[in-house]
């Protein structure tokens, strides 16, 4: 299975269906929360995103925001 990672900060409602969303499907995910790890920002940022939720997924170009049918491809 691909590695997938997600980048997500607190109170954030997009954050939270992602991580649902992949938590249903039984998909493992690794989580850096920016809050909790600042250091990230400069990483997204010279990346182009300005928007939480971040998806990485092995293989694929990086996403932001909460896309189910991007998703689905690594749900299965």
């Amino acid at each position: 299975m691909a590695k997938v990672t997600i980048y997500s900060k607190n109170n954030c409602m997009q954050c939270k269906m992602t991580k649902r969303y992949l938590t249903e499907h039984d998909v493992a995910f690794e989580e850096h929360n920016i809050n909790e790890q600042p250091e990230y920002i400069n990483y997204l940022k010279s990346n182009g995103f300005q928007s939480l939720p971040v998806i990485e997924i092995e293989g694929q170009p990086a996403f932001s925001g909460f896309r189910p049918q991007q998703l689905q491809a690594v749900a299965g």
